[in-house]
């Protein structure tokens, strides 16, 4: 895997202050998405235990409140087999730090209906991510009032309680700055 940047200190990508991971590689190609420049699986560097390291010693501080995944697209089955080591490691060392990704797929219908069915490492990837944020960015529904997403069409999805009501449950944080 490949990815486009790391930003150590990231406001924008969820609750708090967080450490963002952009993979490279989207097979969604919104128009309109803000880092069109990392559709290309083979844009940045490649992503390994050097990159993992960084960000676990970014991730130990207490002001930290957790890791953002963001691309490209995370969920490309090829960024999920570079990013579950990260993933593991993270909830190892910081089981107290939240873990927020965004993707292009919808969460119930491509994630959890297709991908979990085919790979195990969709099953293992998503039993980590806290919030979710998903759907394609839509450039007719861009809304720059909406809190951690871009058009009106995406959701901040909790994951957890997701799981285990057995349907669609929005992050309490799921509004808009007005």
């Amino acid at each position: 895997m490949k990815y486009a940047s790391i930003k150590r200190i990231d406001v924008a990508n969820g609750v708090g202050v967080r450490v963002s991971v952009f993979v490279s590689g989207c097979t969604h190609h919104c128009k309109g998405c803000f880092n069109s420049e990392a559709w290309d699986f083979n844009y940045g560097s490649l992503f390994g235990q050097k990159q993992i390291d960084e960000i676990l010693s970014y991730l130990d501080h207490d002001y930290i409140q957790g890791l953002s995944l963001l691309g490209g697209e995370p969920f490309e089955i090829e960024n999920q087999r570079g990013l579950l080591p990260l993933l593991r490691e993270v909830k190892k060392k910081f089981p107290q730090k939240d873990i927020w990704a965004y993707s292009g797929y919808l969460f119930d219908k491509e994630i959890l209906d297709d991908m979990c069915k085919k790979y195990d490492e969709t099953k293992e990837m998503i039993s980590y991510i806290d919030v979710l944020i998903d759907g394609k960015f839509e450039m007719d529904k861009k809304d720059p009032k909406l809190l951690f997403r871009g058009s009106s069409n995406q959701r901040v999805i909790d994951v957890k309680k997701s799981l285990k009501e057995g349907k669609v449950v929005l992050h309490e944080k799921n509004s808009r700055r007005d």
